[in-house]
């Protein structure tokens, strides 16, 4: 039986280096994601929800922690971290793997700070338990549309009522170093 790629009509796999990778990590890495650590030293077992608070012209990700949270405490003994992003139910999808550092850098704190973050950091900007992390990806993977969702639902309905695969998909490797 031939799998779901090569029933494929159209082109969908396009591996991203330099600038074309993080523009894709820029169009997918949106809001929450799981950010997995290798070490694990709480009851999440290594994985939580975070936000990423900006993705930089390198296609680094930006975060801000609490310094005795677990996965600053993870960090200190293995900065190598998985972060998992789902941007909707059948696209924008992606996966990154890299280095983590743990900065305390007031300006980035600056740089970062949202008032929501007042819900964690009682202190505002200035609370002594703030710390940013700075991911530095070196590759992974993402699946996406190719022309956005609705030319994919279109598409996928069609394949459905002609019997034929028609899906709207993109995928390939990202990297970055």
């Amino acid at each position: 039986m031939d799998s779901i790629n090569q029933q494929q009509t159209e082109e969908n796999h396009a591996d991203l280096t330099g600038n074309a990778a993080v523009e894709k990590i820029k169009d997918l890495a949106k809001g929450s994601c799981f950010f997995c650590t290798r070490a694990s030293a709480g009851a999440s077992e290594g994985t939580r929800p975070m936000s990423v608070q900006k993705v930089d012209d390198d296609g680094n990700l930006w975060f801000l922690s609490a310094i005795d949270s677990h996965k600053n405490l993870e960090l200190a003994e293995d900065p190598t971290v998985d972060l998992y992003f789902q941007g909707s139910s059948h696209s924008d999808f992606l996966y990154l793997s890299g280095a983590a550092t743990v900065s305390r850098d007031p300006k980035l704190i600056e740089e970062l700070w949202m008032p929501l973050a007042k819900t964690w950091f009682t202190e505002g900007k200035d609370d002594p338990r703030i710390t940013v992390i700075k991911v530095t990806p070196r590759s992974g993977y993402y699946w996406d549309t190719k022309h956005g969702h609705m030319v994919a639902g279109v598409k996928i309905m069609l394949g459905a009522v002609l019997g034929k695969t028609m899906d709207d998909s993109m995928e390939g490797r990202v990297e970055l170093r």
